[in-house]
């Protein structure tokens, strides 16, 4: 089956492996890390060696194709409206709901329409001005409706607990003790260095060499290589300690 997506599929010594699209602008693979070894021994990605949009486009072109000029999209496939709260209220519906905006130290600053509304790391838009300080979101706790909000610093995060890996490496991911590879734990942030440790097949704990601002439950932490473009994988964020 061949797919539209930007990331490539080479053969390795072991099987086929996953890399980075050519084209670092249009790189899905922050978004597809959980393509397992099975499904890429028949999945084909044609469009990910190319260098750039405009290559595709003139390759639509050559063969008439009428999607040659069309405009790029800014939403996400299942969600064509842009309406993501609404998708998430349906997953979540406690998200919707309001609640407290806390400081970290417990005051309680305002009050907010549902946390589907905000993100880690957010610091314009909170509805509690008149404060001295900057303040920053660090926490969503959708059990308690809370928004809790805090000082820049506590933004940074240097250990992530990860579960539900995929992994995609040659040896199995608990054959060794640690795994010195690259981390993207944002689709728009660079792979930072980072030590990834297994606690089981399917659960690690990544140590970043650099602290990270804005790293929140329920995203993806991928895994890349420390060089080169394979990408081995990764899991997802939670709250495990």
């Amino acid at each position: 089956m061949a797919t539209g997506h930007y990331i490539q599929r080479k053969m390795g010594e072991h099987g086929p492996e996953l890399h980075s699209a050519e084209d670092a602008n249009r790189d899905q693979s922050y978004f597809l890390f959980s393509t397992t070894p099975e499904q890429l021994d028949y999945l084909r990605f044609p469009l990910g060696h190319l260098p750039s949009k405009d290559a595709t486009r003139e390759m639509a072109a050559q063969y008439g194709l009428a999607v040659a000029d069309k405009p790029d999209s800014q939403d996400i496939c299942f969600v064509p409206d842009g309406n993501y709260a609404s998708v998430i209220e349906k997953l979540r519906p406690g998200a919707a709901e309001p609640g407290e905006i806390v400081h970290s130290d417990g005051r309680v600053l305002g009050s907010h329409e549902g946390v589907i509304h905000y993100t880690i790391g957010q610091r314009r838009g909170l509805g509690i001005g008149g404060l001295s300080e900057p303040l920053y979101v660090v926490k969503l706790d959708v059990d308690k409706k809370q928004v809790v909000v805090g000082p820049k610093d506590l933004l940074a995060t240097r250990t992530i607990p990860v579960r539900e890996i995929n992994w995609l490496g040659d040896e199995p991911f608990t054959s060794r003790a640690e795994w010195h590879l690259k981390v993207k734990v944002r689709s728009t942030r660079p792979p930072r260095e980072a030590i990834i440790r297994p606690l089981t097949e399917t659960t690690a704990e990544v140590e970043l060499l650099t602290p990270e601002e804005g790293v929140s439950p329920g995203q993806a932490c991928v895994f890349y290589a420390s060089e080169g473009s394979r990408i081995f994988g990764g899991g997802w964020i939670w709250r495990g300690y």
